[in-house]
């Protein structure tokens, strides 16, 4: 048996080897890629993990430093009710009338319901950050409490755009003055 190759057979042997080693090529590119998007994100998370912990450090020294006994939710709130209060507790939906005080873990006050007056929250809907949120849940009409909300709980990485910036531990001291039920 013969194999008699033509100037058709070659070219047809030469495009099939370049697509070979074009689709080799390729698969090396898309292997290479998910590499490197994996050490992206075991790099971002070993960062996250690292920042919480410092933040963690930050707010046990910060407790310890003012002699605080709190308790932490779930989801890392710390809170310490100093006054129970006798009214109703929010739910989803209620619409929560609160005197407060806002600083940083520095001490720093950047919000005041001495200046911006009382704020209205409804539970669930309004857009204001989630530990505080969570804190009032916590809370009945006429309760006073401590709330330590962690950075994920507060602004995040981008802070308010006004006067907290991103990765901001807040401090708020809050007075539920009233729960309107609905």
């Amino acid at each position: 048996m013969k194999f008699h190759f033509t100037v058709l057979h070659v070219i047809t042997l030469l495009v099939f080897l370049l697509a070979i080693s074009c689709d080799s090529q390729q698969k090396e590119k898309t292997r290479e890629k998910k590499v490197s998007e994996k050490k992206l994100k075991e790099s971002l998370i070993h960062a996250n993990k690292k920042a919480l912990k410092a933040e963690e450090e930050q707010i046990k020294s910060f407790m310890d430093r003012y002699e605080w006994d709190m308790k932490k939710t779930g989801r890392g709130l710390r809170y310490m009710i100093y006054e129970k209060g006798a009214g109703p507790q929010p739910d989803e939906k209620d619409l929560v009338t609160i005197a407060y005080t806002v600083r940083r873990i520095n001490g720093n006050v950047m919000y005041s319901s001495e200046n911006q007056g009382p704020k209205k929250v409804e539970i669930g809907r309004s857009r204001v950050e989630s530990g505080l949120e969570e804190g009032l849940k916590l809370m009945h009409q006429g309760a006073k409490a401590k709330l330590i909300i962690p950075s994920h709980l507060a602004y995040g990485l981008i802070g308010d755009q006004k006067k907290i910036k991103g990765k901001a531990t807040l401090i708020y001291d809050v007075e539920v003055k009233k729960v309107e039920k609905r």
